[in-house]
């Protein structure tokens, strides 16, 4: 298996780490502007396999030749990047995945390139995060369980492991996307309808061992391409995780414009973005430095089998590697990505075109190989019966 990697900033480096402590790697090609940095981490990983290049991924002559070496490359990229990189690997017959990015209907155009990947004999699979990526495989596996699937319900969050007042929160990825997704309107399935609804909204309890209560509240962007996927569903909801209280100082913060993209108010004769000045002033207190952080997520995909309501629950509680030091968040996306990837060249994937995560990646060797990395992926199942079925 031959596997280049697009990008050496956390998720890059943390996939081109996973690549060469994996079995059946002939070679790793690690790409930035800059290639110095793209030289440190090989130093870093110290793995023979592993090599640097430099690669300007506006050039399209540039981005060609670096993707054209390998069987599978990683677009570990600014979510701006998606469509240009997938549009490269179906030119030069090399398949693609990516971290996703609905904002701007990112993703939506890689989809639709889905014809072009069949014929060019390519797979590409977008979205592979954590929330989207990891839980768009869980509940495409629940549902394939299920004679007829009825609701999903989504939760997942990032959160410090000792939270800290005014948040009790620390960014483990760009706090601007955080900003849009609690800013955005949230798509969601609801009585068989697709609607939206406010973000930080529809505030509920939800507890988990070790941590106690926690909160759960819509945000955009996590149902991705499940809507998609499953419009036959009567629920479909993801909501995101974080400690009592955050959900409504955030909502204070949105009501109030400080969150909203494009707007600016002048001040003594000069234009002012209130978000910028938001992000400057949240940057010290929300930064994680070298606290610890945990990853928390549970997909409950309930429906029938025969007769029987059949729920599938997955849950998942990833804490920082304090070995290597890296967060739990960057361990938990980076290690789905770099399995998508692994198994296209491998060869246990093998459609051809543009999938949604749901559709192609089998959950149970997804688990498997996400457990022999550490993080355990915990499957319920319970039954109840009924004696109709609507």
């Amino acid at each position: 298996m031959k596997i280049g990697v697009l990008g050496t900033g956390l998720m890059g480096k943390e996939v081109a780490r996973d690549l060469a402590n994996s079995e059946g790697i002939k070679e790793i090609g690690l790409a930035d502007i800059d290639l110095g940095r793209a030289q440190d981490i090989c130093y870093q990983l110290q793995s023979p396999l592993m090599t640097a290049y430099q690669v300007n991924a506006k050039n399209e002559a540039e981005l060609a030749d670096f993707m054209s070496r390998f069987d599978v490359v990683v677009n570990a990229l600014f979510y701006t990047f998606n469509e240009t990189v997938a549009k490269t690997g179906i030119k030069v017959g090399t398949s693609v995945v990516d971290l996703g990015g609905h904002i701007d209907h990112i993703t939506d155009k890689v989809l639709e390139l889905e014809g072009e990947a069949r014929a060019a004999g390519v797979t590409i699979i977008p979205d592979l995060g954590v929330a989207p990526g990891m839980i768009n495989i869980l509940s495409g596996y629940g549902a394939s369980k299920l004679e007829k699937a009825a609701s999903i319900q989504l939760f997942v969050g990032g959160i410090p492991v000792q939270p800290e007042a005014p948040l009790k929160y620390n960014h483990v990825f760009s706090m601007e996307g955080v900003l849009d997704h609690y800013t955005d309107p949230s798509e969601i399935i609801r009585n068989h309808k697709l609607i939206t609804v406010p973000s930080l909204s529809e505030i509920e309890p939800i507890e988990f061992a070790d941590f106690g209560e926690l909160e759960a509240f819509h945000t955009s962007g996590g149902t991705s391409t499940l809507t998609k996927s499953f419009p036959y569903l009567e629920t479909l909801e993801y909501k995101t995780i974080r400690y009592p209280g955050h959900a409504e100082k955030f909502k204070l913060l949105v009501d109030l414009n400080l969150t909203r993209n494009n707007y600016e108010v002048v001040i003594d004769g000069v234009k002012v973005s209130p978000r910028k000045v938001l992000l400057k002033v949240l940057d010290p207190i929300v930064d994680l430095k070298d606290k610890e952080d945990a990853v928390l997520l549970r997909a409950v995909i309930t429906g029938y089998n025969k007769r029987v309501e059949t729920i599938f629950t997955y849950e998942m509680v990833t804490y920082k590697d304090q070995e290597t030091g890296v967060t739990a968040m960057a361990r938990a996306t980076a290690n789905t990505i770099s399995i998508a990837a692994q198994m296209i060249a491998g060869g246990v994937v093998t459609k051809k075109g543009v999938y949604p995560p749901e559709k192609i990646i089998p959950g149970k060797a997804y688990i498997n190989e996400m457990a022999k990395r550490g993080v355990i992926i915990k499957e319920k199942i319970s039954m109840e019966t009924h004696s109709t079925v609507s």
